[in-house]
C-alpha cells in the first residue's frame, strides 16, 4: 500500500520563514565568547572533578569497574599480550638499530600510562613496526652502524648510549608534538590521514620492514641504507652478499618460519575456537635460546645473539636534546603516523564496541607516555595492529588489561630477561616479518576499493608505490598531498545539473539522470555541487554561462531589447495609473514575463544552494557579476536552499543591491510556485504553495 503526504502552507521566502520561525540573539560575538571564557574558567569542586576525570579517564571508568563480570576477560587477555610484547618488543628493537633491552622497557612504560590517560578500551600499545622502522631510519642517519664493532668492548657500550640517545629523543620531541597539538586542540588532524592512505602506507611498510630483516635472516653484517630507494639499494646489497651466507642462521631462520607461520594462520582461522592464541612467538624464543646456549651456536657458528641484557629497572637518563634541529622533520612524520594509526585503531573498536573515542584525549595519552618513556630509555610508541586485536578477541572489557600486560614485562625485566643472552637475532627478524600477516593482507582490499571508489584506489596506489619506491616519510608525505589534491580537483569540478520536477511533486531532480522529469516552462533549475571559492569560481561561470547560453553577443542585444521595453513602460506608466490598475508595483515584473520573449527563452534562473557548503568573498563577487550579467539580458535570478552562512556571506558582499531579498527561498518549490504565480496573475495577499 503506498502512503501520500498533502501539504497546504504559505510560500516562505528566507525572510518571511526567519520572521515566522527564527530565534533572534541579540548577543554580540564578543558578549557570547566572553561567557564561554566565564563558563570555562569557573572554579568549583565539581569543576576539578569533572576536568580530572576527562583528562585521567581511569577516576571515570575504575570506580565503575565490574568486578566479577570483566576481571577474568582483562586478566586473561592482558596476560596474553605481555607474553606477546616480549618476543615483539626485543624484536622491533632491531627495527628501532638499538639493544632488545630498549624495546622491553618501551613493551611496559607506554602501557601502564596510556591505562591511565587513554580512552581506547580495547587498544594495545607499545612498538610498532612501521614507527620503529621510521625511528631505525633517523638513527641510523645519525649514528650509523660501524663494519667492525666488538659488541664486548667499550666502544660498543658508547655506541649504543648514542643510538638510544637519538631514539629516545625522538620519542620526546614526539610527546612534546603531541601535547601542543592536545593544547591546541587539533586532534582533528589526524582525519587527513584517510583510511586508503594509512592501509596503502602500513602495506608498504612492511616491504620495507621485510627487506631490512633479510640480513639477519640470513647472517650478514650490512650497512642499513637509508634515504630514497633505500628499499632496492638495501636488496641489491643483500643479493650481492648471498655468497657470504650464514647457513646455520639461515637453517635457525627456515626453521623458525616453519615454526611461526603455520601456527599464526592456524591462530588466525580458529581464532573464534581458541579461548586465547597459541604464543607461538615466546615458545619459539625459549626454544631457540635453549639451543642456542646448549650448542654454544654463538662461538660455533659464529652467529648474531642479543647478548648482555641488564636485570632491574633502567634509570632515569636524558636523551640526546641536541639531535632535536636533525630529528625534527623525521619526527614530526612518525608523530603523525603513530598517532592516525592509534587513533584509527581506537575508533574501529570503539565503534564495534559501542563506546566513544576523544581524539584530542589521545593526543594527551600519547604524547605524555612518549614523554614521560623517553625519560628512561624508550624509543617511539604507539597502538600496535597485531597485539590490539589480539587483547579484543582474547576477551578485553577495560584498559585494566594494561596493568596485566604491563605485569609480566615487569616480572621479565626484573628477573627473566638475563635469560635472553643467548637469543638468536634471526630469530627475532623472523618474528618481525611474520608478524607483518595483516599489512601484506591488505592488499585484499583492493577490489573492493576499484569497486567503490576509483578515486580511493588510486590514492592507495600512489601512497603505496611512493613508500616503497622512494622511502616510508616521504612516501607517506606524497600520498597525503596526493590525497588533498583529489579532494580539491572534486571541488573544483564539481558538477553542475540542470534540475526538473517530477510530476505533481515537490521533488527536483537532475535531468540527466532522470529522463521522465521535466523542466519547468520559463525556469532553469540549476544545481551546484560543491563550494564556490576562489579556487572553483571559474569552472562555475563557465559551466553557469554554458546551460543558460549567456554568450557575450547574446548579453548586448538582449539588453538593448530591455532598454526599448523599459522605455515603452515608462510611456505607459501614466495611463496604466489613470485606469486604476491595482498593485503597480509589480507591473514591471509582471510585464517581464509578458514580453516578447518566447514560451522556451529563460526568463528567470533559479540556483538551488543545498549543496555549496561555503562561499568566499570570490564566490560572492561572482554571484553579483552573474545578476549584472542575467538582469542584462532580462532574466532575474532567484535563489533557494541557502544555508545560514553562504546566506550571510552573500548579504555581506551586497549582493542585495543588485536582486530583491524576497527572490530568496527556502525551497526550490517555494521559488517555482511564486515565479509561476507572477507569470500567470498578480499575487493576491497571500501566497499559497500545495505539494
Amino acid at each position: 500500500m503506498s502512503a501520500s503526504v498533502a501539504v497546504y502552507r504559505n510560500i516562505y521566502t528566507e525572510d518571511r520563514f526567519k520572521q515566522a520561525y527564527g530565534t533572534e540573539d541579540k548577543r554580540s560575538g564578543g558578549v557570547r565568547l566572553r561567557k564561554r571564557l566565564v563558563e570555562g574558567c569557573r572554579c568549583s569542586r565539581r569543576a576539578c572533578l569533572h576536568l580530572l576525570k576527562e583528562r585521567v579517564p581511569i577516576f571515570n571508568w575504575l570506580p565503575r569497574y565490574r568486578l566479577k563480570k570483566w576481571i577474568l576477560g582483562d586478566t586473561v587477555a592482558g596476560l596474553t599480550v605481555g607474553i606477546l610484547h616480549i618476543p615483539q618488543g626485543m624484536a622491533f628493537a632491531l627495527l628501532t638499530s638499538v639493544a632488545p633491552i630498549f624495546g622491553l622497557y618501551t613493551s611496559f612504560f607506554p602501557v601502564v600510562l596510556y591505562m591511565l590517560f587513554g580512552t581506547g578500551r580495547h587498544v594495545s600499545t607499545g612498538t610498532f613496526a612501521v614507527v620503529s622502522l621510521m625511528t631505525g631510519s633517523v638513527v641510523e642517519q645519525l649514528v650509523p652502524t660501524p663494519l667492525e664493532l666488538n659488541s664486548s668492548s667499550p666502544e660498543a657500550a658508547e655506541f649504543e648510549a648514542q643510538r638510544i640517545g637519538v631514539a629516545s629523543a625522538v620519542a620526546l620531541l614526539s610527546g612534546i608534538i603531541m601535547l601542543c597539538m592536545f593544547g591546541l586542540q587539533l586532534g582533528f588532524l589526524s582525519t587527513y590521514l584517510s583510511e586508503p592512505i594509512v592501509k596503502a602506507f602500513t602495506s608498504a611498510a612492511a616491504f620495507h620492514v621485510t627487506i631490512s630483516q633479510l640480513q639477519s635472516m640470513l647472517g650478514l653484517r650490512l650497512p642499513r641504507h637509508t634515504g630514497t630507494f633505500s628499499l632496492f639499494k638495501t636488496l641489491a646489497l643483500v643479493i650481492e652478499n648471498l655468497s657470504h651466507t650464514n647457513m646455520a642462521e639461515l637453517l635457525i631462520s627456515l626453521v623458525c618460519l616453519a615454526i611461526l607461520v603455520p601456527v599464526k594462520e592456524i591462530n588466525m582461522r580458529y581464532r573464534q575456537h581458541l579461548r586465547t592464541p597459541i604464543p607461538v612467538e615466546i615458545l619459539t624464543v625459549i626454544l631457540a635460546t635453549g639451543v642456542a646456549y646448549a650448542s654454544s651456536l654463538d662461538s660455533a657458528y659464529d652467529i648474531q645473539i642479543v647478548g648482555h641484557i641488564s636485570a632491574g629497572f633502567p634509570s632515569p637518563r636524558m636523551p640526546a636534546l641536541h639531535t632535536f634541529p636533525d630529528i625534527a622533520g623525521d619526527t614530526v612524520a612518525i608523530t603523525f603516523v603513530g598517532y592516525a594509526v592509534s587513533v584509527s585503531l581506537a575508533m574501529i573498536y570503539a565503534d564495534k564496541h559501542g563506546y566513544s573515542i576523544h581524539p584530542n584525549q589521545e593526543l594527551l595519552a600519547h604524547g605524555i607516555s612518549n614523554t614521560v618513556s623517553s625519560l628512561f630509555t624508550c624509543f617511539p610508541s604507539s597502538a600496535t595492529l597485531a597485539t590490539t586485536n589480539i587483547l579484543e578477541s582474547a576477551g578485553a572489557h577495560t584498559q585494566l588489561s594494561g596493568l596485566f600486560t604491563s605485569l609480566v614485562v615487569l616480572i621479565v625485566l626484573l628477573l627473566i630477561g638475563p635469560l635472553f643472552h643467548f637469543l638468536p637475532k634471526a630469530v627475532l627478524a623472523c618474528i618481525n616479518v611474520t608478524s607483518l600477516r595483516q599489512m601484506f593482507l591488505q592488499f585484499q582490499d583492493l577490489p573492493d576499493l576499484w569497486r567503490i571508489s576509483r578515486i580511493d584506489f588510486m590514492v592507495w596506489l600512489v601512497t603505496w608505490l611512493s613508500v616503497v619506491v622512494l622511502n616510508v616519510d616521504l612516501g607517506l608525505a606524497i600520498g597525503v598531498v596526493f590525497s588533498m589534491m583529489t579532494v580539491i580537483c572534486r571541488t573544483q569540478r564539481a558538477g553542475c545539473s540542470v534540475l526538473g520536477r517530477a510530476s505533481n511533486t515537490e521533488i527536483y531532480r537532475p535531468l540527466e539522470k532522470h529522463s521522465k522529469c521535466y523542466e519547468v516552462p520559463g525556469v532553469k533549475i540549476l544545481t551546484y555541487n560543491g563550494p564556490i571559492y576562489y579556487g572553483n569560481r571559474s569552472f562555475f561561470r563557465e559551466e553557469m554561462s554554458r546551460l543558460l547560453g549567456l554568450t557575450a553577443e547574446r548579453i548586448r542585444s538582449r539588453e538593448k531589447a530591455r532598454k526599448a521595453l523599459e522605455k515603452r513602460e515608462r510611456e505607459t506608466a501614466v495611463s496604466t495609473v489613470e485606469r486604476g490598475v491595482a498593485n503597480t508595483s509589480f507591473s514591471s515584473e509582471n510585464e517581464f514575463f509578458k514580453s516578447e520573449t518566447s514560451e522556451n527563452d529563460v526568463q528567470a534562473v533559479l540556483i538551488d544552494c543545498s549543496s555549496v557548503i561555503f562561499v568566499d568573498v570570490a564566490g560572492a563577487r561572482l554571484f553579483i557579476q552573474m545578476c549584472i550579467e542575467c538582469q542584462k539580458v532580462g532574466v532575474r535570478i532567484y535563489l533557494a536552499n541557502c544555508n545560514e552562512n553562504v546566506l550571510k556571506i552573500l548579504t555581506s558582499s551586497g549582493l542585495m543591491n543588485y536582486m530583491n531579498p524576497q527572490h530568496i527561498f527556502v525551497t526550490v518549490h517555494d521559488a517555482v510556485v511564486y515565479i509561476q504565480q507572477q507569470k500567470e496573475k498578480p499575487p493576491e495577499n497571500t501566497t499559497t504553495v500545495w505539494v
